[in-house]
């Protein structure tokens, strides 16, 4: 008899259609839009939601094909990965957390809301109670607050950059945890910020899943976020929230949002290698 032995899939979600290409135009934003491949080794609305003007000036099938399907599949990968999360324990976007996007209004290169999808989706589930987003984006997560003031079943924890856009001080007020920052914090500060939230939010409530917004903005140039951490840091911090989430068995889905440096995609690589490493992230067998 041949023994047939399970196959195995690791929980990190990517096409290679996440891909933004824009003829070139992509490059007069910061954001690195082929970050997603690098880990992996209406016109006028997409115009101001994407941050290149000139978009508007292009038919609505190219911007749909060349700018927003991209965006719908890293959207579609959001949920995919929360649905793994929620069956296996971890999930990982290689894209997506499109913090600035609320159900009815996009903004800051975010055209569509996937991380309110990723909460609907988890609260319409019969075991889940509440859903909480620890969001160490540089920025404000203003769109999904939007969409969650005043819902009980809602925790959020955003740690971010006080003097950036978006400082939209009504999505503030759904906020659980904040945590506003000065400009070019260090690792050692921030580290120290961030688990203090995060312990002082877990003595407050336990969540039933959670949604990890691991924005690499933070990161020492990066002229958007505005702060001063190193990729060790980044690592560090990514491997805290995994832990937490682990020593309390709660389900956690990983979203990798903003980073407008070349040198983001490295960072987010190894802060998964280490991951794997540390046995934070495993494969799963396949049923």
């Amino acid at each position: 008899m041949v023994e047939i032995k399970p196959k195995e899939y690791w929980p990190i979600v990517y096409r290679k259609e996440y891909n933004v290409t824009f003829f070139g135009l992509e490059n007069l934003h910061p954001f690195d839009s082929k970050k997603w491949a690098h880990i992996y080794k209406w016109s006028c609305v997409a115009a101001r939601i994407s941050e290149i003007p000139v978009v508007a000036i292009f038919p609505n099938f190219l911007v749909q094909r060349q700018y927003l399907r991209p965006i719908r599949f890293q959207v579609g990968g959001s949920r995919l990965a929360g649905k793994i999360a929620r069956k296996d324990g971890v999930g990982i976007n290689l894209g997506g957390g499109f913090h600035h996007c609320s159900k009815n209004r996009g903004g800051g290169f975010c055209p569509y809301a996937d991380i309110s999808l990723v909460v609907n989706d988890a609260l319409q589930e019969n075991d889940c109670n509440l859903v909480m987003i620890i969001d160490l984006d540089a920025h404000q997560g203003n769109g999904y607050e939007r969409d969650f003031i005043g819902n009980s079943k809602v925790f959020i924890i955003d740690v971010f950059n006080k003097n950036i856009y978006p400082k939209d001080t009504y999505a503030e007020t759904a906020i659980s945890k904040a945590v506003k920052l000065d400009y070019f914090i260090q690792d050692y500060e921030y580290l120290t910020t961030v688990e203090s939230a995060l312990n002082e939010s877990f003595l407050k409530v336990k969540p039933d899943f959670i949604i990890y917004n691991a924005g690499t903005d933070i990161l020492k140039g990066d002229k958007l976020g505005l702060l001063s951490i190193t990729p060790e840091g980044i690592i560090q911090r990514d491997e805290m929230v995994f832990k937490l989430a682990q020593q309390n068995n709660i389900p956690l889905v990983m979203l990798t949002s903003g980073g407008y440096l070349k040198s983001t995609a490295n960072v987010i690589a190894a802060s998964l290698q280490n991951l794997v490493q540390q046995g934070l992230v495993k494969p799963s067998q396949v049923e």
